[in-house]
């Protein structure tokens, strides 16, 4: 079996072991920076593709792979792949589904601390040499204790859920959004009520974001839902950038309509150096926490990712059906 690797070729072989790998597979890399006609020539007889999440797979490629039976995304994420083009050619399309959960999830609550505890502002000061100021100032100005805010969870899969899971400990009252809500069973255990987005907008101290990337969630936190919330509240974002509208996220936190943000992804990706989050004005910059799309990219992780992967791929060769289809095969 052949396959087109549209990712790291560094992770690739550091977490696909060559006990996973059958004697008669090939693996042809691409690499993460490609064109379609790239693809299609090198890996012209490829019968899968194992893609980074991030990066597209497009219907010209698709259509122009003819032995094609299955594209892998490298986690969860899958909204770069045309999933359309390839239902119409029976190929599955597969993530890695909620495999990274808990680490996200984990991600999640440092990003709610460090926005809350003025983590990065602390250290700033106090590697200028002003570690008294920063007490002072921090001691007048307050520091807010997450067991006593209100955190407003909005997307209550399995991300959603292992957040709350791990915000039982804190303390602090949780709400949720969703599609619909959970049973009762499961809200008991998790100890968390439903709201609707109008009441979390309006009522939370904190809003974490757990919902995919469609048509209804881009730019889904613009101008509009940022002057419904809180002054004091803080933004938090570990699922895609595409959700925020950044230029909007920069106007509310320099104009104090909101407090900050902790934020694991920014869009575009690569994030680009004229970003707006990137070019707050120097005295508004120490009210986001960012970190660089890495909540779901532990080592545990990886090791779990490939093996979903491995497995997935000798099922297709065997003529099986894989798990984690995306696309409605």
């Amino acid at each position: 079996m052949k396959i087109a690797i549209l990712t790291s070729k560094a992770r690739v072989d550091h977490y696909m072991h060559k006990s996973m790998i059958p004697a008669d597979w090939e693996m042809i890399d691409i690499g993460q920076h490609y064109t379609d006609d790239e693809v299609i020539e090198k890996a012209s007889d490829a019968e899968c593709i194992l893609v980074d999440a991030i990066l597209p797979v497009s219907r010209k490629i698709i259509e122009a792979l003819p032995a094609l039976k299955m594209i892998h995304s490298e986690g969860v994420g899958y909204n770069r792949i045309d999933i359309e083009a390839a239902r119409e050619r029976n190929v599955y399309v597969c993530n890695n589904f909620s495999v990274n959960a808990g680490a996200v999830a984990e991600q999640t609550v440092l990003l709610m601390l460090t926005t809350l505890r003025r983590f990065s502002e602390g250290e700033m000061m106090i590697r200028k040499g002003k570690q008294i100021e920063a007490k002072g100032q921090f001691c007048l100005e307050g520091i807010p204790e997450l067991e006593f805010c209100h955190v407003g969870i909005i997307g209550f899969g399995a991300i959603g859920r292992e957040t709350a899971k791990r915000l039982k400990g804190f303390g602090c009252r949780v709400s949720y959004n969703n599609t619909k809500p959970v049973d009762i069973k499961t809200e008991e255990q998790l100890n968390v009520t439903y709201l609707d987005l109008e009441a979390i907008y309006k009522q939370c101290d904190i809003i974490s974001i757990h919902v995919p990337v469609t048509p209804k969630t881009i730019n889904m936190f613009n101008r509009d839902v940022f002057s419904k919330m809180k002054k004091t509240a803080i933004l938090i974002n570990t699922a895609r950038g595409e959700i925020i509208n950044h230029d909007d996220l920069k106007e509310a936190i320099v104009s104090g309509q909101i407090a900050g943000a902790g934020l694991d992804t920014l869009a575009p990706e690569p994030v680009l150096l004229d970003n707006p989050i990137l070019n707050l004005p120097e005295e508004y910059q120490y009210r986001v926490s960012l970190s660089p799309h890495i909540a779901g990219l532990t080592k545990n992780v990886f090791e779990t990712i490939y093996k979903n992967i491995a497995t997935n791929m000798r099922r297709v060769q065997d003529g099986k059906r894989p798990v984690c289809i995306v696309n409605s095969l």
